[in-house]
């Protein structure tokens, strides 16, 4: 017999930290008062591995569990029980003891986007939230878009500027659109600020002439690539080495003592370090708004 496990909300572990609704009819109703639209849930509890690793990597994502509480009206319905559940699945067409899917409903109860099987990341059931919330033209909050960039990993490249002095440059370069992170380094000797971005937004080219603009750039360290017009490249593999932590983020320096700091993604550093000093609105759009009411706690 397979045992139940439960995390440390109470939930089980499939399901993640999302305090689910059981009641789908009240899910319609709350729909068509308020606008949002519902996240049905449809899994196996007690279930294999695969439906576990989801709960504890997607649904117990602190932003995304956020996203799914805030923005949309969530539901779990059990794809291995019988009962409502059971009727639920003949419903909406759905196997049992499937491995997880999540649809998301108007309040008619309809697809707001196409159901789609074997989605089961962050950046991927990220996105399907922001389509879901493009559909019904509700507004789409930033800290969710911060998931989704920052997950996509396969338009992720990495690339190392060096430059007189990497707190400047984690500050000029943190505030590029298309720049997911930065850190401070080293590379023979030279201060450096390794960053990942988002190739898909902005070029390696694009992002050296705006490192150029503010002044962040001497050489580029990156592997793969033998000429970029205008600038000196040399090697990225094998050469960098982080620098120390209180070489890291230092426009926030007075922040990193909280609790709260840790908890935030890397990309949300990246940005509040970028435009703290200068553009606290803007730094503070980052995050979400649990996350701004820990920081009104400090």
């Amino acid at each position: 017999m397979t045992l139940a496990c439960v995390n440390a909300d109470g939930n089980s572990v499939e399901v993640g930290t999302v305090r689910w609704g059981r009641d789908l009819d009240l899910a319609f109703e709350r729909s068509k008062e308020t606008g949002k639209p519902i996240a049905v849930l449809f899994q196996e509890v007690p279930g294999c591995a695969g439906c576990q690793m989801f709960g504890k990597t997607v649904l117990e994502h602190e932003l995304l569990v956020e996203a799914f509480e805030e923005e949309f009206i969530p539901v779990l319905v059990f794809n291995n029980r019988e009962g409502k559940d059971k009727l639920l699945l003949e419903r909406f067409n759905e196997p049992a003891w499937n491995y997880q899917v999540v649809r998301f409903l108007d309040a008619k109860g309809n697809d707001v986007i196409p159901r789609k099987d074997r989605v089961w990341n962050l950046e991927g059931i990220a996105s399907r939230m922001i389509l879901s919330l493009e559909a019904l033209n509700r507004p789409i909050p930033k800290y969710l878009e911060v998931i989704a960039e920052e997950h996509n990993v396969i338009n992720h490249s990495t690339v190392a500027f060096s430059m007189h002095c990497f707190w400047t440059g984690e500050l000029e370069l943190g505030r590029i659109d298309g720049v997911i992170s930065t850190e401070a380094g080293w590379i023979d000797g030279n201060e450096v600020v390794k960053i990942i971005y988002n190739r898909e937004k902005i070029s390696l080219l694009e992002l050296a002439e705006k490192a150029r603009g503010g002044s962040v750039i001497d050489m580029i360290y990156v592997d793969g690539i033998k000429k970029i017009k205008d600038f000196t490249i040399r090697s990225l593999e094998g050469g960098y080495r982080k620098a120390k932590d209180s070489d890291q983020k230092k426009q926030v320096e007075d922040w990193k003592k909280y609790e709260w700091w840790g908890r935030l993604s890397a990309m949300q550093k990246t940005k509040l370090n970028a435009f703290a000093r200068n553009n606290q609105i803007e730094a503070f759009s980052w995050l979400s708004p649990r996350q701004l009411e820990k920081i009104g706690e400090k």
